[in-house]
């Protein structure tokens, strides 16, 4: 068992006024990102229809939109159920107000799954077992957060329990390196369970605060590999019965309505409590956060812009139905 100690200067606390700059900053890095070019919900909608009062016409143009953004059918019925209700009511009275209106009925949907990870420091190590099926992004959103997290002053071990692929256990000590966190792995091929065990047991003894571990990518329709995933659980659980303390999902935002399938079957299978949404500045369809917001209400932790450490930030509902239905900044 390999474990290294991260050097003790590693961890800093940032002022608040740096944090709320930086807050800012992954905002409109969200905003120019997501749904690049002409792709965002309400492109040129009011040149379409300019001058125009609300009719069948134009909702069933928004209607088409949002299905091809893959928000869903569930919710797009939702949405523009109360967006008709509102047009009947003779409240929303041109393109205008119905934008304003569709980035609410966003938000509603949104909102409560907009809750960000909370640390419990009475529970040492407290364990975060991070999930997800190959080429989401898992390794990386493990030495994203792990970087967040040793900024915020917690001592973090990241345990390399993907050991299928000797790559992933070299790329996660890499991230380990990059972040000032201790480092637990076993050779290529040792049984996952194992590894995070002797991680955990490792931890305790150093009074290390949080515990990330990686687990084999796996599609969610291999239920042998899935038979294996609750397996590490249940071993985490003979460390520490309350453990793991939050089970992440990482879910690429370019699969889609498949990323939906995927949030259902893990959360069935381990009882996913957070969801990280990666790589929404490629070809993503943003809408797929509100499909599965409104399918699953599960908390969304992070979401991810880009490769460097300050394109993952927290969650937020309004900037995130903002970026959709409005595009970038003008």
């Amino acid at each position: 068992m390999l474990f290294r100690r991260k050097p003790p200067e590693a961890a800093a606390t940032p002022a608040t006024p740096a944090k709320q700059e930086e807050k800012q900053g992954f905002f409109s890095r969200l905003r120019a990102k997501l749904n690049r070019g002409n792709s965002w919900l309400t492109y040129d909608l009011a040149d379409l229809f300019r001058g125009r009062k609300i009719d069948a016409e134009i909702l069933e143009e928004l209607e088409s939109r949002l299905l091809t953004a893959d928000v869903g059918i569930e919710a797009t019925e939702a949405i523009l159920s109360s967006l008709q209700k509102r047009v009947a009511r003779n409240e929303l009275q041109d393109v205008a107000a119905l934008i304003t209106a569709l980035r609410a009925a966003i938000v509603e949907i949104l909102a409560p799954c907009a809750q960000p990870l909370v640390i419990d420091e009475d529970r040492a190590p407290y364990v975060i077992l991070v999930v997800g099926v190959n080429g989401s992004g898992k390794t990386t959103t493990i030495g994203k957060l792990a970087r967040r997290l040793t900024d915020a002053g917690h001592s973090v071990m990241l345990a390399a329990g993907d050991t299928f692929r000797a790559a992933a256990i070299e790329q996660l000590n890499v991230w380990a390196e990059r972040s000032g966190s201790d480092f637990a792995a076993q050779q290529a091929g040792a049984d996952p369970g194992a590894v995070v065990f002797d991680a955990i047991q490792s931890a305790k003894s150093r009074r290390t605060n949080i515990l990330l571990a990686d687990t084999a990518g796996r599609l969610h329709s291999q239920s042998h590999l899935m038979e294996e995933l609750k397996k590490v659980k249940r071993v985490i659980q003979r460390v520490d019965p309350t453990a793991p303390h939050e089970v992440l999902l990482v879910l690429d935002a370019n699969q889609g309505q498949n990323a939906l399938s995927q949030a259902i079957q893990f959360n069935d299978a381990v009882g996913v409590t957070g969801l990280v949404l990666t790589k929404l500045d490629g070809t993503a369809k943003g809408g797929i956060v509100v499909a599965i917001a409104r399918r699953l209400k599960l908390p969304i932790r992070f979401i991810g812009i880009g490769e460097q450490a300050e394109d993952f930030g927290e969650f937020d509902a309004l900037a995130f139905a903002t970026a959709l239905v409005e595009g970038p900044k003008k």
